[in-house]
């Protein structure tokens, strides 16, 4: 048998290629929308890819599913449980619906469907045994974002992001019925999981790349609850916001989000009227001068995280970077199925004279104590919840350019994150907003809090 994963950092995601040797068959599991490495590793072992399949319709990125139909003629295999409102639609001809105990077979390799609920009702595992060397019992669980190393997937996002009201519950009640089963099985089962550390999908995900059943009973925090309302309770609890962008994921993975096709990204001499306009700088040089109303959001490991936040799948994005930076944001876009760059602004070249003004957090302090002040947290409710400002008020980052925000234009507004990153991405959007006079306090929440605690 042959194994091999494959891991994003932009999306945390883990993807799976397991093929038999004897028969040269191959299966993606999972796959993200670009296919190239998954193609060079099958063709490195002398493997065709025959199939693909996937454990849910993904919330937080743009499944490469249809794609491994298209471009390879790989056969799906997809889960039909759920209910209605959770059946792909418009699959290929010759697609497989999966039921609780189906079969995929790939060669000598055997993948059992285990219908595990609880993430979203149509979410399965598939476990692994490898007859073709010889063994009968199983090795291992492809859990996707069932099983986590230290977490569970999270049941609220149906009813966080697509607004299905009543389905954390529900979702939160199979999740424990799904772990039970897992009762059933022997300890010595390699868990791959569908995330790693920094995914949406839960709330503590560890970042070593894949566990063992018996480890998560004795360490994982969702093991150790043996009665439904505590549990649930446990799961709901502190979970992070979603970003926006995730309801639209699971329209286009439940549907067909169309053809990957990667695109060049050309320079523009202006952004279109009604694009939004990221900058990629750091926030230190976004800060020093930048184009008003434009986001910065630095290309790093949190840029989809954020730029999630902003986008609108029926328009188009300007980017202001250098080319590189241009062309990596755009194919960091298309991990989630944006595929709608006009271009970019070459950093070097444009005209950037709107300057933020900044506090630090001890003259901030200060500053307080003299007058009454307008301050805006942009940080999550769980990490409002652990300690705050009293005269803040909390909006989050996501909600700027939608929710209502209770303060006076005119008047300086002092905002803040926990430390400085997600309110320095806040600026472009309160300008966007009419906001004249906006002040970062460096450091965040967390500067505030050390030097009113020291």
């Amino acid at each position: 048998m042959f194994f091999k994963s494959f891991f994003d950092p932009q999306v945390a995601q883990f993807s799976y290629l397991v093929g038999c040797q004897k028969t040269g068959e191959a299966i993606i599991i999972d796959p993200l929308r670009k296919l190239d490495d998954y193609i060079l590793a099958a063709e490195d072992e002398g493997l065709v890819i025959t199939a693909a399949t996937e454990t849910h319709i993904h919330a937080d990125y743009a499944s490469g599913l249809r794609e491994t139909e298209r471009r390879l003629g790989a056969k799906l295999y997809v889960s039909d449980m759920g209910g209605e409102d959770w059946r792909y639609q418009d699959l290929p001809e010759g697609s497989v619906l999966l039921q609780d105990g189906d079969i995929i077979s790939v060669g000598k390799v055997k993948l059992e469907v285990l219908h595990t609920p609880g993430h979203t009702p149509e979410s399965v595992s598939f476990l692994l045994t490898d007859i073709g060397g010889g063994s009968d019992i199983p090795m291992g669980l492809f859990t996707g974002d069932f099983i986590f190393v230290g977490d569970v997937g999270r049941p609220d996002l149906l009813e966080e992001a697509a607004h299905m009201q009543g389905t954390t519950e529900i979702g939160a009640k199979e999740m424990f019925r799904s772990l039970q089963r897992m009762a059933d099985y022997p300890d010595h089962l390699q868990i791959w999981p569908g995330h790693g550390a920094g995914s949406a999908c839960g709330k503590s995900l560890g970042a070593v790349p894949m566990t063992t059943l018996g480890y998560e009973k004795d360490n994982n925090w969702a093991f150790q609850h043996d009665e439904e309302t505590s549990f649930i309770d446990a799961l709901t609890d502190d979970q992070p916001e979603p970003p926006t962008y995730f309801a639209q994921m699971k329209k286009i993975n439940k549907l067909d989000g169309g053809a990957y096709v990667p695109y060049p990204v050309f320079p523009l001499q202006q952004a279109g009227p009604n694009d939004r306009v990221i900058d990629l700088r750091s926030k230190e040089i976004y800060q020093a001068g930048h184009i008003e109303r434009t986001l910065n959001i630095p290309l790093n490991k949190k840029f989809l995280t954020y730029a999630g936040w902003f986008l609108d799948y029926e328009g188009q994005v300007t980017l202001i970077g250098t080319k590189e930076q241009a062309e990596t944001a755009a194919r960091h876009l298309q991990l989630i199925g944006f595929d709608q760059v006009r271009g970019y602004l070459d950093a070097g070249q444009i005209k950037d004279d709107k300057m933020t003004e900044t506090i630090t957090a001890a003259a901030f302090i200060a500053l307080r104590q003299e007058k009454d002040l307008q301050i805006l947290d942009v940080r999550s409710k769980s990490e409002w919840d652990k300690g705050h400002l009293s005269d803040a008020k909390r909006v989050l980052l996501g909600k700027l350019l939608e929710d209502p925000l209770p303060f006076n234009r005119d008047e300086p507004l002092y905002v803040h994150c926990q430390s400085g990153v997600r309110s320095a991405v806040a600026i472009g959007a309160l300008e966007e907003r009419g906001f004249k006079k906006i002040v970062n306090i460096l450091g965040g929440y967390t500067a505030i809090e050390t030097i009113l605690n020291g």
